[in-house]
């Protein structure tokens, strides 16, 4: 049924391309946070990372549980074709503006690329599949569309900054010391 390894095979990475929602678990000594995530937001770099464009939302638990060196777990699952289960364990990074690869990796997302809240990096350490036969079959219609257009509608008028700093779950600093 399942088994667990090290690093993404290329079933894997053509299985996790071809999916439109995905689900973001992560934790760092607080309650655990759990979202599903759609829109093509995540690009698998190589067989042990990930890089993953947050955007807008009501908090920013992503950026706090990367900042205090939480885990994260990514699952992605079949809702058509055969049945699979990928969870894949990982650190993340934050990829800064400052960093050298930033501007390159914006690029790797067809998004207004002012609507891209961060930028993350997820190092993967295991991947485990499971057979995800209780898992029932869905049909994809299409993207909501509303995140998007509102979020490129403050960033035209220069208002997407301070709503992102307004719903930003502030980091708890004493952890990084």
């Amino acid at each position: 049924m399942g088994k667990q390894y090290q690093k993404l095979e290329q079933r894997d990475i053509e299985f996790i391309k071809a999916q439109k929602i995905f689900y973001l678990a992560s934790s760092s000594g607080k309650e655990v946070n759990l979202s599903p995530k759609g829109y093509d937001t995540m690009r698998v770099l190589d067989e042990s990372s990930l890089l993953f464009a947050s955007l807008p939302g009501s908090g920013n638990r992503t950026y706090r549980d990367a900042l205090n060196d939480g885990e994260f777990t990514i699952v992605f699952n079949a809702f058509e074709g055969a049945p699979l289960i990928l969870r894949l364990f990982c650190k993340a990074q934050i990829i800064q503006e400052s960093d050298e690869h930033y501007e390159s990796y914006l690029e790797c997302f067809n998004l207004h690329k002012g609507i891209i809240r961060n930028l993350f990096l997820f190092h993967i350490y295991a991947v485990e599949s499971s057979c995800g036969m209780s898992v029932p079959y869905m049909e994809y219609k299409n993207d909501r569309e509303e995140l998007k257009e509102w979020a490129v509608d403050m960033d035209r008028r220069d208002q997407l900054g301070e709503y992102n700093e307004k719903h930003f779950i502030p980091p708890d600093l004493s952890k990084l010391d």
